[in-house]
């Protein structure tokens, strides 16, 4: 085991531990050393580990107050509530100004989700408190599970005024400016800070992020290179600027940043797929699908890089490759109405019109009622010859399209199909009324019907009557 986080001493007391559990012989340690060797076991999960040392650090220092604590700390992470309320209840007898016991009744309430209660709790820890940093950054969480954004980012400010390289404070103050979308407040907020740490990184990067959200990419750039120039490796600079520059068209510049990216960690899939979107806007298509395959090397999970090979073949018209790449994107994410919908229409191309009817049907099934998804399902029931569906799903999409002339053209003609004149005629006097420069829709789908007298009687007719 690697103690690396520790100095010489505590690593030969981790050691000298984990040699005792593994003997069985009893060996002393001072309360210090318990505490750290409790510290490093639940900061790398191991609680059994944690249990051992508490309950060992006990037995030699039975009036420790942090070793309580720590068991305290265990009892709330197991949820046993009444355990760790009759220990706190023990320790407050004899420390009342211990910040920890009001710290870990607060989390108590927190897990209970009373946090009300936890807030005034931890307010009174603060009131004990020698150092309040990591308490105003635990009222701030208990106000977000609030959904009182305004008063945790207060709070998270009181944390980053107490310590200025709380760079998690700072993520959640931008978290909370971002939900109530007050990016100029913001960005007064990050150039204040920025005046005080010239070289923050993390602050340049959420500063660009917020210029980004008002589209003000030049100030967005400059951003995101002083936050490169105080951290050349700062991964997350490189891609921010990466889609700033897409913004702008400067494709090979946005190239050139992702592919840094690359050079300094391993291959992200996200890096990978932006490359190739971007050598598709330059129109080196054979480059794009590279790193489309590349993409989905990298991350087979990943639909959005199935969806851009997809599209790749599609507008190559090489639409069974297309149907082949859709199918792997809709397994992995079968909720998207947009891969059914280009499912539908890949299968439609290649004359699979069973599989095409399929796919709108799913797509409308999934809550997308755009007309288009109607008319083209409509399309290919006529196609089909399924005239009485047909119908059927026109007089859905009159419910949600009232008086609209492509489905009044389509249902005239479909009644006249099946022999429903009177309806037919109703539909047809609808649509004409509606827009007459949309017949052409009977002339394409019911030839037959256009062709007969009467229907051409009635169309010269309206249209004489209109002129």
């Amino acid at each position: 085991m690697e103690f690396s986080q520790f100095d010489d001493h505590q690593n030969l007391s981790l050691s000298k531990f984990e040699s005792m559990l593994k003997t069985n012989d009893v060996l002393f340690f001072d309360s210090n050393e318990f505490e750290n060797i409790i510290h490093h076991y639940l900061d790398i999960g191991k609680i059994a580990l944690a249990k051992k040392a508490i309950k060992l650090g006990l037995m030699q220092h039975p009036s420790s107050t942090t070793l309580k604590l720590f068991k305290v700390e265990l009892y709330v992470f197991e949820n046993k509530f009444d355990e760790a309320n009759e220990l706190l209840n023990e320790l407050y007898a004899l420390e009342p100004t211990n910040e920890e016991i009001y710290i870990q009744k607060a989390n108590i309430y927190s897990k209970s989700d009373d946090h009300k209660k936890a807030i005034e709790l931890f307010e009174q820890a603060l009131y004990h408190a020698e150092d309040p940093t990591d308490i105003y950054s635990l009222i701030g969480m208990e106000y977000l599970f609030l959904d009182k954004f305004e008063e945790a980012k207060l709070n998270f400010m009181l944390c980053l005024e107490n310590d200025y390289e709380d760079y998690s404070a700072l993520y959640n103050i931008m978290y909370c400016f971002e939900y109530l979308e007050q990016s100029k407040e913001a960005i007064e907020y990050l150039t204040k800070y920025l005046d005080k740490n010239p070289y923050c990184e993390v602050a340049w990067h959420q500063l660009g992020k917020q210029y980004f959200i008002i589209k003000d990419y030049e100030k967005a750039l400059t951003s995101f290179d002083f936050a490169i120039y105080s951290d050349d490796s700062f991964i997350g600079a490189y891609l921010e600027k990466g889609q700033v520059l897409e913004k702008v068209n400067r494709y090979n510049e946005a190239i050139e940043n992702y592919k840094i990216t690359l050079v300094l960690d391993d291959p992200t899939s996200f890096a990978l797929l932006r490359i190739g979107q971007c050598y598709e806007k330059l129109e080196e298509d054979e480059l794009a699908v590279q790193h489309y395959y590349k993409t989905v090397d990298e991350d087979p999970l990943l639909d959005k890089g199935w969806i851009a090979i997809t599209n790749y073949y599609f507008k190559k018209q090489n639409f069974l490759k297309a149907l082949y790449y859709i199918n792997k994107a809709i397994n992995i994410d079968s909720e998207n109405v947009v891969y059914w919908k280009l499912y539908s229409q890949i299968n439609h191309r290649l004359n699979l019109l069973e599989e095409a009817e399929r796919g709108y049907k799913k797509t409308l099934e999934l809550g997308n009622y755009e007309l288009d998804t109607w008319i083209a399902r409509a399309d290919i029931l006529i196609e089909l010859g399924e005239f009485e569906a047909a119908v059927y799903n026109l007089n859905q999409t009159s419910e949600f399209y009232p008086d609209n002339e492509e489905i009044e053209f389509r249902l005239a003609g479909l009644h006249f199909v099946l022999k429903n004149a009177d309806e037919g005629y109703l539909h047809l006097n609808n649509a004409l009324h509606i827009n007459q420069e949309h017949s052409f829709i009977i002339e394409e789908l019911f030839p037959q019907i256009y062709k007969r007298h009467i229907i051409q009687k009635i169309m010269a007719n309206f249209k004489n009557a209109s002129d």
